[in-house]
């Protein structure tokens, strides 16, 4: 029996079709075959593997000066634009990850230069997000 699903992953839409393999399709409990399927002209025809929505940048080695993510997740706000002045523990950007918001903020005073994210990036831990001189 094969069911045809539409899934959404991070506002990503996806068409899978599902079939199930075991003994009585019917069945709420899967049961693994006992023996592995079979090859050539019996083996079930495989669907296409689904396209893999975009990774995250690889995070950059960060320098004295640049501000990196706290935690993986997704920028939901940048909160200064390049050129601001800012002090030690001013706002600099949010990101979100499993539905909570950490607030990313300055270390130091400084000028922020070289913005590298924008909202909606997703982010790695340890990647820079922007440089403070």
């Amino acid at each position: 029996m094969t069911k045809h699903l539409k899934i959404t992953v991070e506002g990503k839409v996806y068409d899978v079709i599902v079939e199930d393999v075991s003994e009585d399709a019917h069945s709420t409990f899967y049961q693994m075959p006992s023996s592995p399927m079979p090859a050539g002209p019996a083996a079930r025809p495989q669907a296409a593997p689904a396209a893999a929505p975009a990774a995250a940048a690889p995070a950059a080695a960060a320098g004295a000066n640049d501000k990196v993510a706290p935690i993986g997740g997704v920028i939901v706000e940048v909160s200064v634009k390049e050129g601001a002045q800012v002090k030690a523990g001013d706002k600099l950007a949010v990101i979100e990850a499993m539905k909570m918001k950490t607030i990313v903020g300055a270390d130091h005073d400084g000028t922020v230069q070289n913005i590298r994210v924008r909202e909606g990036d997703a982010v790695e831990a340890g990647q820079v997000l922007m440089t403070i001189a």
